[in-house]
């Protein structure tokens, strides 16, 4: 069973995330002209990069109660990230026709955030270890 603090870190955390999450994505979105939602992109690998820091950081040193791993793996960085908006604007594309845009869309996604998690956690890492 979840304890009323870790409960308490993620819901904290989760409300930071989403309010990082609109602000951020606002920001994106009205500075750069777009057919992509970029905002969506923009987020998911911003938080992909600090999610692959945070693991090295998490793997590589003891500094991090669960607690406050918590708050920043699950809570900030779940709500941050935007999988469902993602999913949504990739089907929207898709019903509309638009193809080659809703495919751009899933492999910059896809492959963007994987990389960003892999590049945060291989340089966090090498500075760690």
């Amino acid at each position: 069973m979840m304890s009323y603090q870790t409960i308490l870190a993620v819901g904290s955390g989760g409300f930071i995330g989403a309010v990082l999450r609109t602000w951020l994505n606002g920001i994106i979105n009205a500075r750069v002209p777009h057919d992509l939602p970029f905002g969506t992109l923009g987020v998911n690998l911003l938080g992909s990069l600090i999610m692959g820091i945070l693991f090295a950081y998490f793997m590589y040193t003891s500094y991090f109660s669960l607690h406050v791993k918590s708050f920043l793996s699950t809570g900030i960085l779940g709500a941050l990230t935007t999988y469902s908006t993602f999913a949504i604007e990739s089907f929207v594309l898709l019903q509309g026709g638009h193809f080659l845009l809703a495919g751009t869309n899933m492999a910059l996604n896809l492959f963007g955030t994987i990389f960003m998690a892999a590049l945060g956690f291989t340089l966090s890492a090498h500075f760690l270890k």
